[in-house]
Formats: C-alpha cells, sequence, structure tokens
C-alpha cells in the first residue's frame, strides 16, 4: 500500500470518530461539564494581549467622545445612533444597512480564509468567559483536577465557600457587563443618573438591568461552551463557507499516526509509529472539550490552545513542533501551499465595491437634510394677482454647530416666500425644526395645476446644503 493511499484510509478513519464523537456529550445524550486545564504557550500570550485590549477598549468607549458625539451609541429606544461620532438618522437606515452587509460579507471572506480565528479571538464571548470568568476560576477553584475534584466532593465548608465566592464574584461581573451595555444604549452619563436615582424612580430600566445580569450570569456561569456549540448561527454558517483552502487549527494526521504513547529511546518511525504521543494534552486544554486529531469539526473555535498545548508535548521529547497547526486541508493532505481561490476573489471584489459605494454615500450624506411637504387637505388661493400654496418643512441639522438657514426656491425663478412666523431659521446641532411657510408665484408663471419645484435650503454664507423636489398646486387648466 502505498503513502497516498494508506493517508487517506487514515484520513477516514478519523472522520468515522468524528461522526461518533461529540465534545460536550456522552453517549447517552447528557451534557458533560468540561474542566479544561490554564492554557499557556506562544499562541496564549498573544490571545490574551488582543483579548484583553479589546475588553479595555469596551469599557472605555462609552465614555468616549469626538466632536461631543459618543463614539459608539445605538439608542433604538429614542433612535439615536452614533458611529465614530458621526450621527445617523432614520433617513440614514440605507446607508446602516447597506454597512450592515459590507459587515457579513466582510464575516464571509473572513471566515472563507481564515474559517473561526473571529471565534477563538475577537468573540465577545469568547473574550468574557476565558479572559475573565475562566481566570476568576482557576484563581478560586484552581486548575482543571483541583476543579474536577471540588466538583466531585460533598457540599462541606471548602465546597461551599468556594462556590459561593465564584458564584458572587461572576453576579458583580455580570452586573458590570450589563451597565457597560447599557451605556451604548443610553449613555454614561444617563445611566449614571438612572443608578442614582435609584429603581424607585426608574422601575422599568431596572427590571431589564436585572433580566440582562441573569442572561450573563447564566451563560458564563453555566452554559458557557455551549452559545458556541448549539445557539450561535456564526458556528452553523462555517460548514457552508469552509473548504480545503481554508486556513483552521488542524492536525497533521499524516505526520501523527499511528499515534502511540512515549517511550525513551525508541525510534519511533522505525516501528511505524506517528510523531502523536497520545498524551491528550490536546484534549484536557480545549475549552470545547473535543479531540482536535478527529478532524475538523463544529466545536472548534480556532482558540488555538491545543497548539500550544502539543508544541510543549513536542518540545519536551524532542520533536519538531507544529504536529498541530495553522493549515489547510490541502496543505495536509496534498502539501499544497496556501492559494488564494477564485471564490475568495470574488467575495474579496464585492465586499471592496461595497466599501466604496458605502464611502461614497457617507461623503455625499451632507450635513443637514430637508423636506417640503404640502399639508394633506390644503389647498392654493390666489391674492393680487399670485398663487399661493402653502408647505410644511422639516429640516435636521446633522452637525454639532448651530446654523443660520434661509430657504429658496430654485426653480421656477419670479418666487416669494413668507414664514408663517420668524422669517430666519435657526437649528441647533443634531436638532430638527419644523415650520411653515408660503410660496407664492405670478399667475403667468403657474402653467399646470401641478407645477414641479426645486426648494433649496442655505446658510449664512450662501452656500447650499440641500434641495428638496416637490409641486406647486395651481388651478386647471386646458391645454389646446
Amino acid at each position: 500500500m502505498d503513502t497516498k493511499e494508506n493517508s487517506i484510509k487514515v484520513s477516514d478513519k478519523i472522520k468515522e470518530t468524528f461522526r461518533d464523537s461529540v465534545g460536550t456529550m456522552d453517549e447517552a445524550g447528557t451534557r458533560k461539564w468540561v474542566f479544561p486545564r490554564k492554557p499557556k504557550g506562544k499562541y496564549t500570550n498573544y490571545r490574551e494581549c488582543v483579548g484583553y485590549s479589546l475588553i479595555f477598549l469596551f469599557v472605555i468607549m462609552p465614555f468616549l467622545k469626538i466632536s461631543g458625539n459618543p463614539v459608539l451609541l445605538i439608542n433604538i429606544i429614542d433612535r439615536k445612533f452614533f458611529i465614530l461620532g458621526q450621527p445617523f438618522y432614520l433617513q440614514d437606515f440605507f446607508i446602516l444597512a447597506l454597512g450592515a452587509v459590507a459587515s457579513v460579507i466582510f464575516v464571509m471572506l473572513f471566515t472563507v480564509v481564515f474559517g473561526r480565528i473571529f471565534c477563538g479571538w475577537i468573540c465577545p464571548q469568547t473574550l468574557f468567559m476565558e479572559m475573565i470568568f475562566r481566570k476568576i476560576e482557576y484563581w478560586i477553584e484552581g486548575d482543571r483536577n483541583k476543579q474536577m475534584k471540588l466538583n466531585k466532593q460533598a457540599w462541606d465548608e471548602e465546597k461551599i465557600r468556594k462556590r459561593a465566592l465564584k458564584w458572587s464574584v461572576f453576579l458583580l461581573i455580570s452586573l458590570l457587563i450589563s451597565h457597560i451595555m447599557f451605556m451604548y444604549i443610553v449613555g454614561y452619563e444617563e445611566t449614571f443618573r438612572i443608578i442614582l436615582s435609584g429603581p424607585a424612580k426608574y422601575p422599568t430600566n431596572f427590571i431589564v438591568m436585572l433580566v440582562f445580569t441573569g442572561i450573563f450570569y447564566f451563560v458564563f456561569a453555566w452554559f458557557r461552551e455551549q452559545v458556541c456549540t448549539l445557539v450561535c448561527p456564526y458556528g452553523r454558517l462555517q460548514g457552508v463557507l469552509i473548504d480545503k483552502h481554508t486556513v483552521n487549527v488542524y492536525y497533521d494526521f499524516k505526520r501523527g499516526e499511528g499515534r502511540a504513547k512515549w517511550r525513551n529511546g525508541e525510534n519511533r518511525s522505525a516501528v511505524g509509529k506517528g510523531d502523536c504521543i497520545d498524551c491528550q494534552q490536546c484534549v484536557v486544554v480545549c475549552p470545547t472539550g473535543i479531540d482536535i486529531r478527529n478532524g475538523q469539526q463544529l466545536e472548534c473555535i480556532n482558540c488555538t490552545v491545543c497548539i500550544d498545548a502539543c508544541d510543549e508535548v513536542m518540545e519536551k521529547v524532542g520533536m519538531p513542533k507544529g504536529l498541530i497547526r495553522y493549515a489547510t486541508e490541502a496543505e495536509i493532505e496534498n502539501q499544497e501551499k496556501f492559494k488564494f481561490t477564485a471564490r475568495m476573489k470574488a467575495t474579496t471584489v464585492a465586499l471592496f465595491v461595497l466599501i466604496g459605494v458605502l464611502c461614497g454615500l457617507m461623503y455625499d450624506r451632507g450635513s443637514v437634510e430637508a423636506k417640503f411637504i404640502r399639508p394633506a387637505g390644503s389647498a392654493y388661493f390666489v391674492r393680487d394677482g399670485k398663487i399661493t400654496n402653502t408647505f410644511t418643512y422639516t429640516i435636521l441639522n446633522k452637525s454639532n454647530e448651530k446654523k443660520m438657514m434661509t430657504i429658496k426656491v430654485l426653480y421656477p425663478k419670479h418666487s416669494e416666500i413668507t414664514f408663517a412666523g420668524k422669517e430666519g431659521i435657526i437649528v441647533k446641532g443634531d436638532a430638527i425644526i419644523k415650520g411653515n411657510v408660503n410660496i407664492s408665484f405670478p399667475e403667468n408663471e403657474v402653467k399646470l395645476s401641478k407645477q414641479n419645484i426645486e426648494i433649496g435650503v442655505f446658510d449664512a454664507d450662501g452656500e447650499m446644503l440641500d434641495s428638496y423636489k416637490t409641486y406647486f398646486e395651481g388651478p386647471f387648466k386646458f391645454q389646446f
């Protein structure tokens, strides 16, 4: 049997093993609690740097402002949206929708190329679980063996003390996360004001905060890795997106099989043994409880702890590192180098086109948006040889600066504008103003019963900020 046929049989055997195993469930379908060993190594250090940086950014971002606006605010209740300090309104919903589409395509491209690296390095669920809650668990209960021992022992003084301390700290952190999340909705000033006012004045907000605290506590204290394996749709999506050319955390079965325990002084290649010494260290560190040697699996979040664990063992026994590494399936099976496939190129082109359109829309969005609508049921009137229509205007100032504005009719000419109130229009920054304006034309200028006109809004320097096309109503005329 040649090497290629042997490797195919080994690969099939691994896939068959994978179909009969689920990392967090036993044969009876009951959940197996995962007690991962505390990881250490190069990739773990990198992930901690990335993770703690993102958590720090999550905590401080509600307090940061650009030009007086929040860096990020998603206030669905009051319909206020700020992204990178730029205000967005319901009128800009199509821009936000296009941005969401671009984000989805970016995630697709990222997954096609790099698999679930987002899950292991950036996902908030993984960051909070592994960088905060798991660390606290190690600090209070100890590493894997101590946690397993504590779990099996009776509810004595030690177990009650450690579990009560752990659950109390988990609850406090869940409460803190809920408050920070609330800041992204209403802002930190409003959040502090609600806290200081107390639950009696804001019972609804208090109940919402308790509900979200309970959800966070439930997820991180009990549900844990099942969010990734059962709930998260991204985990299902990756099965459609990845292929043999996607970079993932892979076990090199060609080099590792057949696995066998380590014996000092033994020539493993001479007796037909692979480099895998079956130490199970890649299994005991896995936060989702899988065996990476069983092939690519839904539960794998590409967290790289198995790489660090395996490299540590390989270094101790004097064999090359990289038995488990970032690679593509084609690289493992056929020794093919990574290449940018046609699917990756097509997705990249689509992504850049969308980003270009999005940037164009953002640039052309303007700082002012105006509308002129004829009130329902209103009619024109004729006086002193002029036909007059009343319009209700709505002017939205998207900037942070107060603006003095004037209204002019761009087409047709010879118009006259009178205001039902003050003639000067002053709009504060990030504000909307409404009012009525009368527009008149000489009778001989109105040729149709419904004539198209265009109205412009200008700043104090005479620069047009926005224009709006509507119609002007006049008497019906027969055309011969």
